[in-house]
């Protein structure tokens, strides 16, 4: 199986590189974030074409998390409230979860804040999200052992997750809050599947717009797969496709695929 996870920054801005990316690696799942389409715009027709069922949460300009299967999901559900009724309406307003099952295996999409900067709102809002992920994935492993979760988690969780380069002093994505947050998720029993192929440094998934950042390498990997340990064990590859991201108008990120 081989599931691949993108921030596209807007499917359909980027629909025609998507469906030529998905084209030349099709990929059982592709799980998209920043869709920033509300359901009813959603380019479904174009991954239906290709033989793919979507399943989408999106809200308008912002935020937004797809998943697009080559076969039909079971148990899919949408926002943490699915699992956690009781927070739905605290945490679910902004559209960034979504899980389905297919093949025994439960696929968990995300598209964790940015945070905007630390010690603002938002930042207070990421480490609050973080928290209901845990609680979310504790109640999910209840019921099957088995989650690949991935997205855009906007956390660089070691510094050779970024270019020596940059300057990361009280940078957003990179505190020491925000990597203690995620490493409590983990700690429930997931492992950085990237990281079990390649420790090497210089190894990146996101290029800021601004300063030439993709041409002179300046990147983060913040996008991520982790494995619950039976499929950390059945883990065969993790890699990441930095092809589109030459492309003209890329997003900022770039696929990253596991297979298992």
């Amino acid at each position: 199986m081989k599931i691949a996870t993108w921030n596209v920054n807007s499917v359909r801005t980027r629909l025609e590189q998507v469906i030529n990316w998905l084209t030349e690696n099709p990929v059982d799942v592709l799980c998209l974030q920043e869709t920033k389409v509300i359901d009813k715009d959603f380019p479904n027709l174009a991954f239906e074409n290709l033989g793919y069922y979507p399943y989408i949460s999106g809200q308008k300009s912002y935020n937004g998390v797809a998943l697009i299967s080559r076969q039909p999901l079971t148990d899919v559900n949408v926002g943490f409230g699915a699992i956690l009724p009781e927070i739905a309406s605290a945490w679910d307003e902004q559209k960034r979860v979504i899980s389905g099952i297919i093949e025994g295996v439960r696929i968990v999409n995300l598209y964790v804040p940015n945070g905007s900067a630390i010690g603002s709102d938002k930042y207070e809002y990421k480490l609050g999200w973080l928290k209901i992920l845990k609680e979310y994935l504790q109640t999910l492993l209840l019921s099957n052992p088995a989650i690949s979760m991935c997205g855009d988690f906007n956390i660089a969780l070691e510094d050779i997750d970024i270019n020596d380069k940059v300057k990361i002093d009280n940078h957003i994505m990179a505190s020491e809050l925000e990597r203690q947050a995620l490493r409590d998720v983990l700690s429930l029993g997931f492992g950085d599947a990237f990281r079990k192929f390649n420790n090497a440094g210089e190894n990146y998934s996101w290029w800021d717009y601004r300063t030439a950042a993709f041409k002179r390498n300046l990147g983060w990997r913040i996008d991520h797969h982790y494995l619950t340990p039976t499929l950390y064990e059945r883990a065969q590859s993790c890699t990441i496709d930095i092809e589109p991201r030459k492309l003209v108008q890329p997003s900022d990120h770039t696929p990253v695929i596991l297979e298992f």
